[in-house]
């Protein structure tokens, strides 16, 4: 049995006669050939689709690509107006960045224009069409220490009412806020309730922690 296996590994494979290698280029070309035409079928019957498709997937990328560069450079453009609007303290340009523009840069030109001129009725346009909900809640926050000797406690904690979620950048600065005023009209039961809520929270800064600890 071994001889025989040994014998067998010495078996060389066949070699292919002429014929054989002159069939399998005749394959091969023929072959070839089905495929070219197949493909030169396929390029006559939806050629021109394929063309219009790449056109239009090239116009789409050369518009995204133009579109990009163009709000890039308007960006820009308005971070220089409004660096140069500050510099000259013109509240006019604030405001009119603010109406041409969109998103926190429009939010924070018009706040600007505020700080400038203490129109309060800029406060109010953010809080009722700020952008950004961190400039309608510090909007909210300017209005009440203007206003907060106009309002009871219970308006001040209703108005300050979306600032009650973590979420808010002033989250602990409104409820400290809404418990001095409940302190100040001596309702201490509604103040201690917002003084725990804020001492109550291990994320709350140690500062607005301490301030509510004296409100006790």
């Amino acid at each position: 049995m071994a001889n025989m296996l040994e014998r067998n590994k010495k078996v060389k494979a066949p070699q292919k006669t002429m014929q054989e290698h002159a069939e399998d280029a005749l394959y091969r070309e023929v072959w070839e050939d089905v495929n070219n035409e197949k493909t030169q079928q396929f390029l006559k019957k939806y050629g021109r689709y394929l063309i219009a498709g790449a056109l239009a997937i090239m116009i789409i990328v050369t518009g995204i690509q133009i579109g990009i560069r163009a709000h890039h450079a308007a960006r820009m453009a308005t971070a220089e107006n409004y660096e140069t609007a500050l510099e000259n303290a013109d509240v006019n340009a604030l405001v009119g960045i603010s109406q041409n523009t969109d998103g926190a840069m429009a939010d924070l030109a018009l706040f600007q224009a505020y700080v400038l001129d203490k129109d309060v009725a800029k406060l109010e346009e953010l809080v009722a069409n700020g952008h950004t909900p961190e400039f309608r809640d510090l909007a909210r926050l300017h209005i009440v220490s203007l206003r907060g000797d106009e309002m009871d406690a219970n308006a001040v904690a209703e108005y300050l009412a979306p600032l009650d979620t973590p979420d808010s950048p002033f989250y602990y600065t409104a409820m400290l806020t809404i418990a001095q005023k409940y302190a100040a009209g001596g309702d201490h039961t509604n103040a201690n309730k917002w003084i725990e809520k804020i001492t109550g929270d291990p994320n709350a800064p140690a500062v607005i922690r301490a301030d509510a600890e004296t409100l006790k």
